[in-house]
């Protein structure tokens, strides 16, 4: 007699992970270029400048700032790098947040869960739109194929479900996390620039202040620490919103992933106790 073979149950869909997101290789050179045209072309532009031929002696807060040399353009790329991928991560963020409150959603999931309701819990995950909702809704069809199964103990359905939960976290966190490093980078490294700026600023004063003799040349001087300063505002301004922009995206992400955990361990609970 022939012995018929039964295929495994399906595994359920882990959530799908977005792979979209700015591309910093891509991104990055386009506002270097952007960044120079604004130096150069807008900045520089000799009607902000009393000597239009030489560009000195600048009348407007623009004509100042183009006056910072040709570290500015590397600054106000950096600067524009930051409210990039500021917003990006803002839109990624919220998004991966879902619709409602997360703490009315994981009570009502904790609650449909309690009454072994489901197929409603599901639902509810439908509805969310978020993360949270993704991880919540792959652990809750892995809980209800467990629950069905006669094959497993107790104890090796409780590490397929907790491994369940910790494989669709796995997948969601890096779509998350994706750029803050160029946040992070950009808070440390936008501060090293400017005191390059800063450097190659008082070295033109102290030049200034040395080829004079016992007369040194007051506008030089004055114009090589003007460029030292507009270098450190620059540089210090885009490290501040890198380093705020950094710890605000980085607790959005803890909350979700304290969220996501509660989950988890309300369904790996809730599995011990009624099956």
């Amino acid at each position: 007699m022939e012995k018929k073979t039964t295929a495994p149950a399906a595994k359920p869909a882990a959530p799908k992970s977005s792979s979209g997101g700015l591309n910093p290789a891509f991104v990055i050179p386009i506002l270097l270029v952007i960044g120079f045209c604004l130096w150069y072309f807008i900045l520089g532009d000799p009607s902000n400048f009393s000597d239009p031929e030489t560009k000195h002696k600048p009348t407007t807060a623009m004509g100042i700032v183009y006056s910072g040399g040709i570290i500015v353009p590397i600054l106000l790329t950096f600067m524009l790098s930051v409210l990039v991928f500021s917003i990006e991560r803002f839109i990624t963020i919220n998004k991966a947040s879902g619709t409602g409150d997360l703490d009315a959603f994981v009570r009502k999931v904790r609650s449909l869960v309690d009454s072994n309701n489901i197929a409603d819990a599901i639902k509810e995950c439908d509805k969310q739109k978020g993360s949270v909702g993704n991880v919540t809704k792959t652990a809750l069809e892995k809980y209800r194929q467990l629950a069905g199964d006669d094959t497993m103990a107790k104890d090796q359905k409780l590490v397929a479900l907790q491994k369940e939960v910790e494989e669709a976290t796995t997948l969601e966190l890096p779509m998350l996390e994706k750029n803050l490093t160029i946040l992070s980078t950009l808070a440390s490294v936008s501060t090293l620039v400017a005191l390059l700026g800063t450097v190659i600023g008082m070295i033109r004063s102290f030049f200034a202040l040395g080829s004079g003799g016992g007369a040194p040349d007051a506008s030089a001087l004055a114009t090589g620490i003007a460029e030292a300063l507009i270098n450190t505002a620059l540089g210090i301004g885009t490290s501040a919103i890198a380093i705020i922009m950094y710890n605000l995206f980085t607790s959005k992400i803890d909350t979700l992933t304290y969220k996501i955990d509660e989950i988890g361990m309300s369904l790996q609970q809730n599995f011990a106790a009624h099956h």
